[in-house]
């Protein structure tokens, strides 16, 4: 039986169109074993076409639950609506095609006990292992938590998919900057915001969800092309933030992530991957300068 909470989170998850999925983020959420008073979870539909309130009706008698509507204007602005009316000293973001073990507030909960200022960020688990693109996606993502957060007790880089901060902060730094009108890219700009203000961030891996994208090669192509997109608002907004030219990452960030596959294991599987890894940074460069030639910097 876990000590008297320290915390109490409120728990936004931004929507769009994909009420399987989040049926099965809701379901997950009622399996946590953190007492029930202790969190509420704030649903942000971003305009679906079909709304999802009978979704969102299944869960009310299980989980102290609110759902929003907006018009469609990216996750983002669906995150900040959800946090404006948080109640939780502590606002946890997740997406909806996530599903958080059952320990997940538990371990922030122990994190934030120490760090109770820091911007924590867990890990993502890929509950796809049989689809190659997902695997691939995922040790993407593995690759830049290793090559951002390196020093010991400081990172500089989470995915809003399973991060947690003070309330109160998140409002003072104004929530994700609406811009970014992607998924893409508006998690590393408020990581970036964050640490400007010397404040901390701490990689907790037992913070855990399971991450289901199903992708195909087409959607996993869009995907990274859309990431390189949003690379490029990042590097803009921060190049105007700090009145300094944009930089991207060196040759070696690149060298470094197409021998990742390799660290563990060699085979045909581990081929592919790196394959498809040089296919992503493709897209993401090519998305990259397509949103350099139509969104150009502003003097």
């Amino acid at each position: 039986m876990m000590e008297q909470p320290f915390a109490f989170f409120s728990i936004v998850i931004p929507t769009y169109n994909r009420p399987e999925r989040l049926e099965k983020c809701l379901h997950s959420i009622t399996q946590l074993d953190y007492p029930r008073n202790y969190f509420e979870v704030i649903v942000v539909d971003d305009g679906s076409p079909t709304p999802m309130e009978t979704v969102v009706e299944g869960f009310r008698n299980q989980l102290n639950l609110r759902l929003i509507r907006q018009t469609n204007s990216g996750p983002a602005k669906a995150r900040n609506a959800g946090a404006a009316q948080a109640k939780g000293q502590f606002l946890v973001f997740t997406d909806d095609d996530c599903m958080p073990l059952p320990n997940w507030l538990s371990a922030l909960n122990d994190r934030f006990r120490k760090l109770p200022e820091y911007l924590i960020g867990g890990r993502t688990l890929n509950a796809l292992p049989d689809n190659i693109y997902s695997t691939a996606s995922q040790m993407l993502i593995d690759y830049l938590y290793r090559y951002y957060n390196t020093e010991a007790g400081q990172s500089n880089f989470f995915a809003s998919n399973n991060f947690a901060m003070m309330t109160e902060r998140f409002c003072e730094l104004g929530g994700f900057d609406t811009s970014f009108p992607l998924a893409a890219g508006e998690d590393r700009e408020f990581c970036d915001r964050w640490l400007s203000h010397d404040y901390k961030m701490f990689f907790a891996p037992e913070v855990q969800i399971y991450h289901a994208h199903h992708l195909t090669l087409a959607h996993f192509w869009r995907q990274h092309f859309n990431y390189g997109r949003g690379a490029f608002c990042f590097h803009r907004v921060r190049a105007v933030r700090k009145q300094e030219r944009i930089k991207v990452e060196p040759i070696s960030f690149y060298s470094r992530l197409l021998a990742h596959p390799f660290s563990k294991s060699v085979s045909l599987s581990t081929v592919l991957i790196a394959l498809l890894l040089l296919v992503s940074q493709i897209a993401n460069v090519s998305g990259f300068f397509w949103a350099r030639q139509h969104l150009p910097i502003k003097n």
